[in-house]
């Protein structure tokens, strides 16, 4: 058999004797590779594995089942967002960021938004309402996130309850999100400028309601893992990185908090008004897996804090708009409810079309190309569930980007893979993987 044949048992390359396993000659090659005395073996976790949160690829090399090496095979999922949104007008992008990391889309749109009101100049025009409807759903997609990321975490390690639970609880956040926006995941809920619309008859009540839920059946999942002897011998001293790593890779959100150092931008660098909110930036010092699980625990209980604050802040901001006044930015549309699910207010549009020309006019101007940004370039920057998520938005003066970039904190994260595994044993990957929480499209975006 010919040593170039991709398809060969065996062949030789720089690295040494190479074998393909084909599922029908595993007793001979197991015989031929224990004749080598070769203990290294390089194996794919992925890009399927149901413990590598969707398309991740990890190459590692083992010994035994002590890994030596660990890397990253990323872009499975790239979806060119930030491309696309340069070809389309600066409301249309929402649409697009939103899609990024699927997991957390209102802080995608909210981060965006930041910086087109910012290269706007518009940034104290937003109405308190607005800002105060942006932080209530950010909150309830921490949450959500979360959710998944614990619930998956303890799946992958072999625990079913808490993934059951956790998803529970993920669906009364979703419903909250369809009742408010219409949509259950990618909203595209918050614009340039406020938000899409204002919430339903009857949607604070809901709201309070659930955070009651919420609270009391947080305590399930604690019950059943915090303190329990099998859940802390698979997490404590696992996936072990300390504060000099997280800044020398440049990492964020629960990782870096799990070193004891408080960083939330939440408190570091406020936006959307968080500095008239009352929370605790959770910390640890944990620095492996049981410490970041421990931070996002808690880290949910801070979210309903802020939830409860955002509600009494709606009460008294009743009948108070939800986008800016500026009629050549906001949004013209006006959603309803109607029998047939969510659009366009019926009397809404009969006014634009009976009422005024000029209103016809620059409702089609606005709908069809946009409104035109001052030329500059800003960052803007969030905590998102996994850490600073920054937008870098390029402005030439059009009616459409020229250039739009995020630093997204999966990608940025995932540069402790190494860090965390190397030396540990192959089972310890899993639980690693699953602090971090990466996320692949925001990722590969």
């Amino acid at each position: 058999m010919s040593i170039y044949d991709p398809y060969a048992a065996s062949r030789e390359t720089t690295e040494g004797r190479v074998y393909s396993v084909t599922g029908n000659d595993w007793d001979q090659l197991v015989t031929e590779i224990g004749a080598t005395k070769e203990e290294r073996v390089v194996v794919n976790m992925g890009p399927q594995h149901p413990s590598t949160h969707g398309v991740l690829r990890l190459i590692l090399e083992l010994e035994g089942e002590t890994v030596t090496e660990a890397r990253a095979g990323i872009g499975y999922l790239h979806t060119g967002i930030e491309k696309n949104a340069e070809y389309r007008n600066w409301t249309q992008g929402v649409t697009f960021v939103t899609r990024m990391d699927y997991l957390a889309p209102i802080f995608n749109e909210t981060v965006y938004c930041l910086g087109v009101e910012k290269l706007l100049g518009i940034t104290h025009d937003i109405p308190e309402r607005a800002s105060v409807l942006r932080v209530m759903m950010m909150e309830f997609n921490r949450i959500s996130s979360h959710m998944v990321a614990l619930g998956t975490g303890a799946l992958e390690l072999g625990a079913l309850s808490p993934m059951i639970f956790a998803f529970r609880e993920r669906e009364k956040v979703l419903d909250i999100f369809e009742m408010v926006s219409g949509l259950r995941m990618n909203m595209a809920y918050v614009r340039p400028g406020g938000v899409s619309q204002d919430l339903p008859e009857g949607g604070l009540a809901k709201i309070r309601e659930t955070v009651k839920e919420l609270r009391h059946n947080f305590k399930d999942n604690e019950k059943l893992l915090v303190g329990n002897t099998i859940w802390m011998k698979r997490t404590q001293g696992v996936g072990y990185l300390d504060l000099a790593g997280c800044i020398t890779l440049g990492i964020t959100g629960p990782i870096l908090r799990s070193t004891g150092m408080p960083w939330d931008l939440r408190k570091s660098e406020p936006y959307c008004g968080y500095e008239n909110y009352e929370f605790d930036v959770i910390t640890s010092n944990e620095c492996d897996v049981y410490g970041r699980f421990l931070i996002k625990m808690s880290e949910l209980e801070q979210s309903l804090r802020i939830i409860e604050q955002c509600c009494d802040k709606l009460e008294k901001l009743s009948g108070a708009p939800v986008k800016v006044e500026d009629k050549k930015l906001g949004s013209p549309a006006d959603l309803t409810v109607g029998p047939d699910g969510m659009g366009n207010s019926k009397g809404h549009i009969a006014n634009i079309m009976t009422q005024s020309m000029e209103g016809l006019i620059h409702h089609f101007k606005l709908a069809t190309e946009g409104f035109r940004v001052p030329a500059g370039q800003v960052y803007t920057t969030v905590e998102s569930p996994r850490g600073e998520l920054g937008a870098h938005l390029i402005s030439d003066g059009g009616t459409n980007p020229y250039r739009v970039h995020f630093r997204e904190p999966s990608f940025n994260n995932l540069q402790s893979l190494a860090a965390m595994c190397e030396g540990s044993m192959i089972a310890d990957v899993v639980a690693a993987v699953a602090s971090i929480d990466p996320v692949m499209g925001g990722v590969d975006r």
